[in-house]
């Protein structure tokens, strides 16, 4: 199939399109888990999709390429986060601090889906290395091996993050009451 005059898509923008709309929105919020700031979040994932469009005969060969996607979006995510550019304007501006609003963030909308705005607080305040294990064990139902893969950590170090993870949110969620709330609401 080609992009004629009829407007028919290609079957690679074909394959392209069904890619995004399976994994988008999960790279996504795992790149926001890392950046903390949702249209950054949607840039880096823009661009990893780009960077899949032009490696796709090298991304079909993988055995999976939703593993191959989340690496390269943590790897975009990591270069993202060295640029002073983004250490100056995002993570140092106060003015982010002042504002509030009485909706939830798209960030915390999209990590609740429905769930407990409370919770997707407290998991995004976690530091990253447990906050990434989080989010890809049990919002993206990645698996250690897949997840070891992603961040390039071994299993053992996947395992052990992912414990201590749970370990700092039970106690995140003991300091701020959340046990207790949730239980008083049924």
């Amino acid at each position: 199939m080609q992009m004629g005059k009829s407007g028919i898509k290609t079957e690679e923008e074909v394959w392209l399109s069904g890619l995004m709309d399976d994994v988008g929105g999960r790279l996504t919020k795992l790149a926001f888990s890392y950046l903390n700031d949702w249209g950054k979040a949607q840039e880096v994932v823009q661009d990893v999709f780009y960077v899949c469009y032009t490696k796709r005969r090298h991304v079909l060969e993988l055995d999976s390429i939703e593993a191959w996607l989340y690496r390269v979006t943590v790897n975009r995510c990591k270069d993202v986060l060295r640029t002073s550019w983004f250490k100056k304007v995002i993570v140092n501006n106060d003015l982010f601090h002042y504002q509030k609003s009485a909706q939830p963030s798209p960030e915390i909308a999209a990590v609740t889906k429905g769930g407990n705005e409370k919770l997707a607080q407290l998991v995004l305040g976690l530091p990253v290395k447990y906050k990434e294990v989080i989010l890809l064990f049990y919002y993206d139902d990645l698996s250690i091996e897949e997840i070891s893969y992603v961040l390039k950590s071994n299993s053992n170090t996947v395992k052990t993050r992912l414990k201590r993870g749970r370990e700092a949110l039970m106690k995140n969620m003991e300091r701020s009451d959340f046990l207790e709330r949730s239980i008083d609401e049924y």
